[in-house]
């Protein structure tokens, strides 16, 4: 089923590009559950020479499947200041985002690349932008690839429906003067994930971390130099890899902590301006308490020539009585407006609690599901009043008690972590058993640095270490007897248990 999505995109600054200043529209399928359809890509006007084509499945577990090949892509920082690499987004009708992961770049000058990544939206428009970093919440005006036609191998007819509106990111960090820009030279030689991370910084620096959020910032530029050093070291791309995403990861958090906290501080503003607003009325108040005082000390004066001014006397009296009216009036309005303001507060903080409550409880609720499909390629998932349970096989380790992994594995475990990493609700409890052959104490210490080694593989990957519990159990938690070889290996396992956080 094919929907037009309509992308309307405003121009960027004085240096954008053209087509960034025109509308846009770009099909959005429906993806019938079983069916594979072949979807075509396009580049844009400023590079027409782009193209790409992707396998989309969609599978009888809810998930669809999709494996993006790219050609001709022109380096990310032609485009202007702040880009440095690309991102594959789905865009559903009622304007769901989600970032589906990092084009990662292949060459120096025009490259190809793959991915392959799956999504539980069944109806999406597929597009591909150049972004600061790959951790980005929402997409960037400068696209660069987008679907056009989509073919069913079975011939299946595929249906449309309504047309929705799209808005790229309003950000106005790219017109700004002191974007950083990226020389041809560190390109071609600077790793990605370091011009991303230095991108990531410039951005919480623009945002006011410098003030707001100095220690993840000053953290995320202490991983940034310690990826550096080890890049000019001669240290791995892997290892550099994962410093340099631990910098992303921490200055994406002091950016979103600078925002929270200029946030809140728009709410304490308006609650002074309250405040304000009653310390006029008890000046009022207290105005008028003055004017009574002087008032009767006048009226003393007078009395004492009572028969010469007997008319003054009546007419300060009456001004006495309205002015005590007056007074009285404006207490009730002060008492009546401390009882209102104090009662709106109440509700208001109430409305807050219970919606925040609300909120990340449909938010957990919604994201449970999903971050189970998104786990089952990598090991058995199932559900419990606890959370979820992802059970590693020993497949992911070289051998029966081995602590090194299987090239292959390993990547899965930086996948996972991606995963967890974009699931910051969570908290993940790592438990490692093994059989009952050998000596208890090294078969304890063996699932005890295992669990350890996991752990850091899910933090290197962009995880909060204080999200992250771990422990090895040895042989003493066996799911069936150690009776024969089958029942011993599904003894040796490594169990990531899944829990809401608080």
């Amino acid at each position: 089923m094919k929907v037009l999505i309509l992308l309307i995109i405003l121009a960027l600054n004085s240096l954008a590009l053209a087509q960034f200043d025109v509308p846009r529209e770009v099909l959005a399928i429906t993806y019938p559950r079983g069916e594979t359809v072949t979807v075509k890509f396009r580049g844009t006007t400023r590079f027409p020479r782009m193209s790409g084509e992707a396998i989309v499945r969609r599978t009888d577990k809810n998930v669809t499947e999709i494996e993006l090949s790219v050609s001709k892509m022109p380096r990310p920082f032609e485009l202007g200041q702040g880009y440095v690499t690309y991102v594959l987004w789905a865009i559903s009708p009622d304007g769901t985002i989600s970032n589906l992961g990092e084009i990662k770049r292949r060459g120096l000058l025009e490259f190809d690349s793959k991915i392959k990544v799956t999504t539980p939206l069944q109806t999406f428009a597929l597009m591909v932008t150049a972004e600061p970093h790959f951790l980005v919440r929402r997409p960037s005006r400068a696209i660069m690839l987008e679907n056009v036609a989509a073919i069913s191998r079975s011939g299946r007819v595929l249906q449309t429906a309504n047309v929705v509106n799209y808005f790229g990111n309003l950000s106005d960090y790219f017109n700004d003067l002191r974007a950083p820009e990226i020389a041809e030279s560190d390109y071609a030689k600077t790793p990605s994930t370091i011009l991303q991370a230095r991108q990531a910084i410039a951005l919480a620096k623009y945002a006011g971390a410098i003030s707001e959020a100095p220690e993840e910032l000053k953290e995320a530029e202490s991983l940034l130099k310690k990826a550096e050093d080890e890049w000019k070291a001669g240290r791995s791309e892997a290892d550099i890899e994962v410093t340099a995403r631990q910098s992303i990861g921490l200055a994406v958090k002091a950016e979103e902590i600078t925002l929270e906290r200029k946030e809140a501080r728009r709410r304490r503003s308006e609650k002074i301006q309250t405040e304000a607003e009653i310390r006029k009325v008890e000046e009022k108040y207290s105005q008028a308490q003055e004017e009574i005082k002087l008032l009767q000390e006048e009226l003393e004066r007078e009395r004492k020539n009572r028969e010469l001014r007997e008319r003054d006397i009546a007419n300060l009296t009456e001004q006495i009585k309205v002015l005590r009216e007056e007074n009285q009036n404006l207490r009730r309005e002060l008492d009546e407006i401390r009882v209102k303001l104090a009662k709106v507060e109440t509700e208001k903080s109430n409305l807050e609690t219970q919606r925040e409550k609300e909120l990340k409880i449909a938010k957990l609720k919604e994201n449970l599901s999903i971050l189970m499909e998104s786990l089952k390629p990598f090991g058995s998932v199932r559900q419990s009043p606890d959370g979820l349970f992802l059970t590693l096989s020993e497949d992911y380790f070289a051998g029966i008690r081995s602590l090194n992994f299987k090239p292959q594995y390993e990547t899965r475990l930086f996948s996972i972590a991606t995963i967890l990493a974009n699931n910051p609700g969570y908290k993940v409890i790592i438990q490692a058993h093994t059989d009952d052959r050998g000596d208890p104490t090294e078969l304890l210490n063996l699932t005890q640095e295992r669990a350890r080694l996991i752990a850091e593989r899910l933090i290197a990957g962009g995880v909060d270490a204080s999200r992250i519990e771990y422990k090895g159990f040895g042989a003493s938690m066996p799911i069936v007897p150690n009776t024969n070889n089958l029942n011993r290996m599904k003894n040796r396992r490594v169990e990531l248990i899944i829990t809401p956080i608080n």
